[in-house]
C-alpha cells in the first residue's frame, strides 16, 4: 500500500514507518518540517492543524492508507489539545481519499467525563473517527516504552533523580500496564491487513501490570540507585500540582497528574490475539532506555538526569 503517516518523525511515527518498510509498504512520513523519513520513506509537509497543508499532503502521497498519530501531551501556545487532538483530526478526516484505510492513535482512558483535558480531547477525537464513515481503526495505547520514550526516559527518570528522596503520588497503588513502541508499531501496521480489525477499537496493553510505586522501583533500579520512597499525600498534591503551573517547565502537568491518578490498564488479549503481538516486558528494555536517556545508570543521589520524547 502507499501509506501516509502523520507525526512521522516521533517516537512512535519513527517505529511505525520502519515496521510499514520491512513489510514492504511505500511509506509518505508526515511531519511539519517535512524532513525525509528514514529508510527511504519520502518526506511530506504536514501540519494537520492547518487544513491546506493536510489537503496538500494527501495531495502528494495518493494514499491508499493513512496511519494518523499526531498528538502532544502538552500544551503550549496554539498547540492545544482541542486543536491538535480534535482540529487535527478533523481535518486528516475530511482529507482521507475515499475507500481509503484509516487507522487512528487515541489513547487508554480516552473519555469524555475524565478530569484530563488530554483523555477527554482523545475521546472527542474518537468519536469524529467513528462518525466520519471511513473504514476504520482505533488503537488505544496504554504507556508506551521503548529507545527515546517520554515517560521512562524523562518523566520517571527525572522525579526519581532529581531529589535524595523520591516523592510517591498517594498511596502509589495506582495500576499501569505499559506496552513497548514494537507491540504498538506492528498493531498499527498488521490493521492494514485484516479487515476483521475495520470498525473495532482495541486497547494496547503490555503483559505485565505494575502499581505506581512497583514502576518507581523499577526505575531507581534501572539507574542503579537506592533512594526512600515517600509517600506524598494526595491532599497536598492536589494543592502542590496547580503551584507547578506557574513554573515555565513544570515537572508534572496538572493533566500528567488527573492521568497518573485514575491509572491505564485493560486487558491484552484482543489486541494481542488479533495481530500477533509478542507482549515485549518493561523490565528487559527499561535499562537500555535510561543509560540512552542520560548515560551511565548509576549516579548518584540527587543527580538530576534529562532525557526527550516527540
Amino acid at each position: 500500500m502507499r501509506v501516509l503517516v502523520t507525526g512521522a518523525t516521533g517516537f512512535v511515527g519513527k517505529a511505525v514507518v520502519k515496521e510499514l518498510q520491512n513489510r514492504g509498504h511505500e511509506v509518505f512520513a508526515g511531519s511539519r518540517s517535512g524532513a525525509a523519513g528514514s529508510g527511504g520513506a519520502v518526506g511530506v509537509p504536514l501540519d494537520v492543524t492547518d487544513p491546506g497543508s493536510v489537503l496538500r499532503a494527501v495531495g502528494q502521497a495518493n494514499p491508499d492508507a493513512v496511519i494518523h498519530l499526531v498528538g502532544i501531551i502538552t500544551q503550549q501556545g496554539t498547540q492545544t489539545f482541542e486543536r491538535v487532538h480534535v482540529e487535527g483530526t478533523r481535518n486528516v478526516l475530511a482529507a482521507l481519499p475515499r475507500g481509503a484505510r484509516y487507522v487512528h492513535m487515541s489513547a487508554l482512558g480516552a473519555r469524555e467525563d475524565s478530569d484530563s483535558r488530554y483523555s477527554t480531547s482523545k475521546a472527542r477525537a474518537e468519536a469524529l473517527v467513528r462518525a466520519s464513515g471511513a473504514a476504520f481503526t482505533i488503537f488505544q495505547p496504554s504507556l508506551i516504552f521503548g529507545l527515546g520514550d517520554d515517560f521512562f526516559g524523562r518523566v520517571l527518570r527525572e522525579l526519581v533523580s532529581t531529589a535524595p528522596i523520591v516523592p510517591q503520588i498517594g498511596n502509589g497503588q495506582f495500576p499501569f500496564r505499559p506496552v513497548s513502541v514494537q507491540d504498538v508499531s506492528r498493531a498499527f501496521v498488521g490493521a492494514l491487513d485484516l479487515p476483521a480489525s475495520v470498525g473495532q477499537t482495541y486497547a494496547l496493553t503490555g503483559p505485565d501490570e505494575f502499581t505506581f510505586r512497583a514502576l518507581l522501583e523499577l526505575e531507581l533500579a534501572a539507574l542503579g540507585k537506592k533512594k526512600p520512597i515517600v509517600a506524598v499525600p494526595l491532599a497536598l498534591m492536589n494543592l502542590a500540582v496547580p503551584a507547578m503551573q506557574l513554573l515555565p517547565k513544570p515537572p508534572i502537568t496538572a493533566d500528567q497528574y488527573a492521568m497518573l491518578k485514575e491509572g491505564n490498564t485493560a486487558p491484552n488479549e484482543p489486541a494481542r490475539s488479533m495481530f500477533s503481538l509478542p507482549m515485549l516486558r518493561l523490565p528487559d528494555y527499561l535499562p537500555d532506555i535510561v543509560r540512552q536517556a542520560g548515560g551511565k545508570p548509576s549516579g548518584g543521589a540527587g543527580e538530576g538526569v534529562k532525557g526527550s520524547r516527540v
